[in-house]
């Protein structure tokens, strides 16, 4: 636990932008890049957020397997932010890979199916595309390194909980650097099921609103560098993020459902901070899980103003981004680096008008934050909880003096 791990490399695709700084460009701007189903035949009248055609390199472009071509592209962009590259000799470092997802290319494959279900066989393309479509494994052969590879699908906290997992090597020592995140693409068969749940929106979605009627699907990749502090150091890279904690937490109290007192969040939120050494007081902003649904964001916005006060700064960026399921723990924690490495959060898009039973709002406006420490939560599927302590360099570790006094 008292090995410093260090961010020094950070690379996002969605359709908020092909790269962190058209990304940053559209929060900065308050643009979103949503509208219709382009990737496949659709009669559902919802409008989703899609990486925008083009926005794959060439080079990174899988046919079939959308969500690894994200997923490179998002590693390619920061490799580079690390100064490294994905054409470079990493063989004198163990590199451990570790990456959420849900859809990946097991969901892709309806017409594999009913080509079976029809005629009892069907073209093997397919699985060739299943058996190559661990994300975590694919890009460990792309880079030709050595390492633990590990794809995690625990729904909408995959991302986040891969990069507890790929903290929890670079402090037992199993790895050098890791490569940690999630990616998933748009896909038929969460839309239809999202939508037969009740919880799309046919509008943009407004995250935390009084008047929010769901979520909206998206897409894309992001992916963290992570190192040891002594690695880094050797490789010349002056730290300026740490990630300092992670905790998760599974309530088990509905299928889809978070439990309606939140003690699972909290609990993920206490272990978070705990292992960060910090206290609720020391955290300048939160970047929310915010779907738009009305239970996650009633019983989200709550806890989070138990927890650190009525006076929080917070935030959910799936309005520019929509919900990208395995991919918006590994995004948001991108977005949450950058927001504390650039000292500003945009405001919370799609947010108008304050909802009385969360009592407290998200920014309205591009806001700075100082502090020394942020926050990024997943809530997902079967009640797991999970959250990030990300941290600025330059603060020192000055939080650490304090305790975490939060119930688990």
């Amino acid at each position: 636990m008292s090995m410093k791990v260090v961010i020094t490399g950070i690379g996002g695709i969605s359709a908020a932008g092909a790269n962190l700084a058209e990304t940053l460009e559209a929060f900065r701007n308050g643009r979103r890049n949503a509208g219709p189903v382009s990737l496949f035949p659709t009669t559902l009248p919802y409008p989703v957020f899609e990486a925008r055609a083009g926005s794959i390199p060439p080079r990174w472009e899988r046919k079939g397997m959308r969500t690894l071509s994200l997923a490179l592209s998002a590693l390619e962009e920061a490799l580079a932010d690390a100064g490294l590259r994905v054409e470079e000799d990493l063989s004198p470092l163990r590199v451990g890979i570790c990456l959420g997802t849900t859809v990946a290319s097991q969901l892709n494959d309806i017409e594999f199916y009913r080509s079976y279900r029809d005629r009892g066989s069907a073209p093997m393309d397919a699985v060739d595309r299943y058996l190559k479509g661990n994300l975590a494994q694919a890009i460990s052969s792309t880079l030709k390194v050595r390492g633990p590879a590990l794809t995690v699908v625990n729904a909408c906290s995959s991302g986040t909980d891969a990069i507890g997992a790929a903290l929890s090597w670079l402090r037992s020592g199993i790895c050098d650097v890791a490569i940690a995140g999630g990616a998933d693409e748009l896909n038929r068969v969460p839309l239809c099921g999202f939508g037969a749940l009740g919880i799309v929106s046919e509008t943009l979605c407004r995250p935390f609103d009084r008047d929010r009627g769901g979520l909206n699907l998206g897409e894309g990749a992001g992916i963290l560098i992570l190192e040891t502090e002594s690695v880094a150091r050797r490789r010349g890279v002056a730290p300026a993020l740490f990630m300092a904690g992670y905790g998760s937490a599974c309530d088990a109290y509905h299928l889809t459902a978070p439990r309606p007192d939140g003690t699972g969040l909290e609990a993920a939120l206490a272990r978070a901070l705990a292992e960060a050494g910090a206290a609720p007081s020391d955290v300048s902003f939160i970047n929310a899980h915010g779907t738009a649904t009305q239970d996650n964001d009633r019983i989200e916005g709550r806890v989070l103003a138990g927890v650190f006060g009525p006076d929080v700064k917070f935030l959910s960026t799936k309005g520019f981004t929509g919900h990208t399921l395995g991919a918006a723990g590994g995004l948001e924690a991108v977005f949450t680096a950058a927001a504390l490495r650039e000292g500003w959060i945009p405001a919370c898009a799609g947010f108008v008008h304050p909802d009385e039973e969360i009592g407290v709002r998200p920014v309205t406006e591009i806001t700075s934050v100082r502090g020394p420490l942020a926050v990024s939560t997943s809530l997902a599927f079967g009640g797991n909880n999970a959250a990030l302590v990300i941290a600025r360099a330059e603060d020192g570790g000055t939080w650490r003096s304090r305790s975490c006094t939060l119930r688990e």
